[in-house]
């Protein structure tokens, strides 16, 4: 059999004696870095941060004007329905935008405060990569979006949550009236073309009326009864003037007709153009927030970062059974140079 040798200690059995006999270097190297993570946990090695929150639901994508406007029950949408996984995912598109993280970047000075040093060779990229360590965006399991701001500020990291709040707002009716403005430039063209097409046929209406083109059936049953009476009773001014007028209702009647039944059809199709415009004008310039905010960030009272308790754990854990490994294998290697030797 073989004796309790340096090569047997690492059987299972023995594995407990071992740990024993080396327990001053294991003891003394976690000591050692219990107190080093103690100390390098502090505030004075690593800044606290603190962390602020914003959680808002996205709305759906209707049209102001639709929701609020529209006569029709099949077109109009209900501006008070949260949106759905579409809209979330469009909320946390924005969100990640260049134009909000720029827009955030100008207002609070963050290379400053960050303390980047404009000067080096990348400083945007360390600028980005400070950003997407202190804010994030996350889809919640309830369709919402929660916005983190980390920082050493904790009024700071409150006001740059609540502010991409509004950003939120400002950067997608941005987007919408874009593409609104576009509709209603071509609306509003159709509208007062068709406003102006339908004033000179008014005018002419107006002028055929100054001519005596009343009601041109009205107006020939009645000429043509007078017409009859004023033969029989043998009077020729009558039937030279009333010749006069029919004369007039011949050559202008139909003309007159016509425009009067198109008439009827054109201020239809007008009321529905106005509709239009109206609609376009509203959705081109009204404004109307985009979520539905749960709640607005305030500044925190006690520190996210660092985790100090979880900082001293984990090191000291790590270091004693780093501490022995080291000691298992620094004597295998002993017991393996003795048997060389």
């Amino acid at each position: 059999m073989e004796s309790t040798q340096p090569g047997s200690l690492f059987d299972s059995t023995n594995l407990l004696i071992f740990l024993w006999k080396k327990r001053k270097p294991i003891l003394i190297a976690t000591l050692a870095a219990l107190i080093a993570s103690v100390v390098f946990s502090s505030e004075f090695f690593i800044k606290p941060r603190f962390k602020s929150s914003v959680i808002m639901f996205p709305t759906t994508n209707s049209s102001i004007s639709k929701s609020l406007l529209s006569e029709n029950s099949f077109e109009k949408e209900n501006i008070l329905q949260f949106g759905e996984e579409e809209q979330v995912e469009q909320m946390l598109q924005i969100l990640n935008s260049d134009e909000i993280r720029e827009r955030l970047i100008s207002k609070y000075n963050l290379m400053e405060h960050y303390r980047i040093d404009t000067d080096g060779r990348y400083p945007m990229t360390e600028l980005n990569k400070k950003f997407e360590e202190n804010i994030s965006f996350n889809r919640t399991e309830y369709l919402s979006v929660r916005v983190d701001v980390m920082d050493e500020d904790p009024k700071l990291a409150a006001d740059i949550a609540n502010e991409i709040c509004t950003l939120l707002d400002t950067v997608k009716t941005r987007m919408q009236h874009e593409r609104a403005s576009q509709a209603l430039a071509i609306v509003q063209k159709e509208y007062f073309d068709f406003t102006h097409y339908l004033q000179a046929r008014e005018d002419t209406l107006n002028k055929l009326r100054d001519l005596g083109v009343l009601d041109y059936d009205a107006q020939v049953e009645r000429l043509s009864e007078a017409y009859g009476k004023a033969l029989m009773a043998g009077s020729a001014s009558a039937t030279r003037s009333i010749d006069e007028k029919m004369a007039i209702l011949a050559k202008y009647g139909g003309l007159y007709t016509s425009i009067t039944q198109d008439m009827e059809h054109d201020r239809e199709s007008l009321s529905r153009l106005k509709t239009k415009y109206e609609e376009a004008k509203v959705d081109a310039t009204d404004k109307i927030p985009h979520k539905f905010v749960v709640n607005l960030a305030k500044p925190a009272e006690k520190k996210s970062y660092p985790v100090r308790w979880l900082i001293v754990l984990v090191s000291t854990v790590a270091t004693f059974l780093l501490a022995v490994v080291l000691t298992i294998i620094i004597e295998n290697i002993q017991r393996i140079r003795s048997r060389f030797e």
